[in-house]
């Protein structure tokens, strides 16, 4: 009986002690998913809500109440321009709207730089720097870089033509670089279809507009497309017929006048008469 007594006991304690262990081990489990939490709750990053697009809009439309909505966005990154009330986008009421100058794609936070102010359309007007004027210039196939040239990019302008004095000779010049393009014919649409432009507007200051409205005047302009990645700036550059053929021009030879033989006179008075006499040199 007391064998029988002693087993249960020994199998009682046992049962005890794994019951603990199984206890102590839930905890320690708890206690790990515990701190995994804590630790992603540090990681995580605060987000504010920002307006953005609720579908996509081309060019030239008008952002309505409907056409946005408010989403998370990473308080860290939060680019500039962006818009948390709709006070701040639309300031004037949701009667005066703004137009969106770039296309844009739904879920796209709505910018200050890819929207017109209250009430404006999206003319070359908005794509002006502070200071900038537009001047067109008008192109043909050759001139225009056979239809490839679209809103958005940077051209370099050559004139062609008889400098002041020269009336025989034409010479090309680099006279602008690095000018951006604001719009093709009459669209600033960046998703415009690339086709043979009769003019190209761009961004100058009101100086450049001068030197352009004279070289216009004086000879024809072309231009020449750079590409997207290019950050360098063309030197200057000028070529005449005479450079372009390779032909130097010689300098004039200039004969040496013969060794003359050395005279040497003495000026004598005879009455009213003065006579050179010659004598010898020594």
């Amino acid at each position: 009986m007391r064998a029988v007594f002693g087993l249960v006991l020994l199998i009682g304690l046992g049962l005890a002690g794994f019951a603990v262990y199984m206890v102590q081990g839930h905890f320690a489990q708890q206690e790990l998913a515990l701190a995994q939490q804590r630790a992603q709750a540090a990681q995580r990053v605060p987000t504010v809500e920002v307006y953005a697009l609720a579908r996509d809009i081309a060019y030239g439309e008008e952002i309505t109440p409907e056409d946005v909505k408010l989403v998370q966005y990473a308080e860290p990154f939060l680019p500039a321009g962006i818009f948390r009330t709709e006070e701040e986008l639309f300031p004037r009421g949701t009667d005066v709207l703004r137009a969106v100058t770039q296309p844009m794609w739904a879920n796209e936070p709505v910018l200050a730089s890819r929207v017109t102010e209250p009430g404006v359309d999206a003319g070359i007007e908005t794509r002006l720097s502070p200071g900038m004027r537009a001047f067109a210039i008008s192109v043909n196939a050759t001139s225009g870089v056979s239809g490839h040239l679209r809103t958005g990019n940077r051209v370099d302008v050559y004139w062609t033509g008889r400098p002041p004095g020269n009336s025989t000779s034409e010479v090309t010049k680099l006279i602008e670089t690095s000018l951006p393009i604001i719009a093709v014919d009459q669209s600033s649409d960046t998703t415009r279809e690339v086709s043979l432009a009769d003019t190209v507007t761009v961004e100058v200051t009101p100086q450049q507009v001068a030197q352009l409205r004279q070289a216009q005047a004086t000879g024809s302009l072309a231009l020449s497309l750079i590409g997207q990645r290019d950050e360098t700036i063309a030197s200057a550059i000028e070529v005449d017929q005479r450079s372009l053929l390779g032909i130097v021009e010689q300098a004039p030879v200039v004969e040496e006048a013969p060794d003359m033989p050395e005279v040497c006179t003495t000026r004598v008075r005879r009455g009213s008469e003065v006579v050179d006499i010659p004598i010898p040199c020594n």
